[in-house]
């Protein structure tokens, strides 16, 4: 006769098993973190998400992960911690393995449900940044550019640099070359004009795949004047100064040969006084009948215009000045 369990150690089983069932389960008190995803720049990668709200206590997350080769979870060093990031341990840098990450809320016993990731595949899904422009040196048709990449390249790597440069004024055409070096020129450049440009790196995984990267911020330089046009200028310029020179003596050599000309001309034109000039149209104002009189009151205040008979009007002044005497002894004898 099979031996049976009695019925109230059943019981107690059944009732053990649904309690551990039900605290592997999420409880649905506690959401699930939102906006997880996974962020790689320049093969540096993380797991991020959005915070999970509650009242009271303080939310804890654990991050697990695995990969297409062993498609078994794994912990990360991400076990309930209290940031909303994760990085990539050291054992998941390689480029090309399949990554699959999860994420929970927990909440002293109380955890959410697990939120998973798309598959991430670094040399796929990673950003690739800019590369750092280290120097620039300008010549009179060229630009010598010196770049370092943006992140460590590994074994394999052929990364190419995508370059655009255009002149800085109202038109936007632009030029674009390609090279594989650190280290390269833009050539065929006008002189004394100011060049910008761009710089993205392209990442060549295979023929059918490449992972083209972010532009570099347009950076812009003017390139230099050449010797040639520099003599040109210095030519030009002695050519002047000589020819200013020249006129300028020129100008003095006339100066000084004309200049009795020139004092005649830059002379005013002698004219008579208007009053007087009234007077000699129209003897008969009463105008000489006061001057007249002002003669025989005062003869010294007499007025003579002196024109080119000079001497006859020198006799005149020595006659009215010995009259002048002759009077004044008469009256004193």
């Amino acid at each position: 006769m099979p031996c049976r369990a009695p019925l109230p150690s059943l019981l107690l089983l059944l009732l053990l098993g649904s309690v551990r069932a039900s605290g592997a389960e999420s409880s649905p008190h506690l959401p699930a973190p939102k906006d997880v995803m996974v962020y790689s720049y320049n093969f540096h990668s993380s797991l991020r998400w959005s915070p999970v709200k509650v009242d009271r206590g303080l939310v804890l997350y654990t991050v697990h992960f695995k990969t297409g080769a062993f498609n078994q979870w794994d912990e990360m060093n991400c076990t309930r911690i209290t940031q909303t990031e994760c990085s990539f341990p050291m054992s998941l840098k390689e480029r090309r393995w399949t990554v699959v990450l999860r994420v929970r809320a927990e909440l002293g016993q109380v955890t959410s449900g697990w939120v998973e990731t798309d598959p991430f595949v670094a040399e796929r899904n990673t950003t690739i940044g800019p590369p750092k422009v280290n120097s620039v040196i300008e010549s009179s048709d060229s630009l010598l550019i010196s770049v370092t990449p943006p992140f460590g390249s590994e074994a394999g790597d052929v990364l190419q640099y995508h370059v655009s440069y255009w002149e800085n004024a109202t038109t936007t055409t632009k030029k674009e070359t390609k090279t594989s070096n650190t280290l390269f020129e833009i050539r065929n450049l006008k002189e004394l004009t100011l060049y910008c440009f761009r710089i993205q790196v392209e990442l060549m995984i295979h023929s059918d795949l490449k992972l083209l990267g972010l532009q570099s911020v347009p950076e812009c330089y003017r390139t230099k004047i050449s010797e040639a046009t520099r003599a040109g200028y210095i030519i030009v310029i002695f050519v002047f100064v000589l020819l200013f020179v020249n006129l300028v003596t020129v100008g003095l050599i006339l100066l000084w040969r004309h200049h009795k000309t020139i004092k005649y001309w830059s002379q005013p034109p002698l004219e008579i006084p208007s009053h007087f000039e009234e007077f000699l149209k129209d003897p008969s104002m009463p105008v000489l009948e006061v001057l007249d009189n002002c003669v025989e009151d005062d003869p010294l205040s007499s007025v003579l215009f002196c024109g080119e008979g000079s001497q006859a009007c020198g006799s005149s002044l020595d006659g009215q000045a010995h009259s002048h005497s002759i009077s004044s002894e008469s009256e004193v004898t």
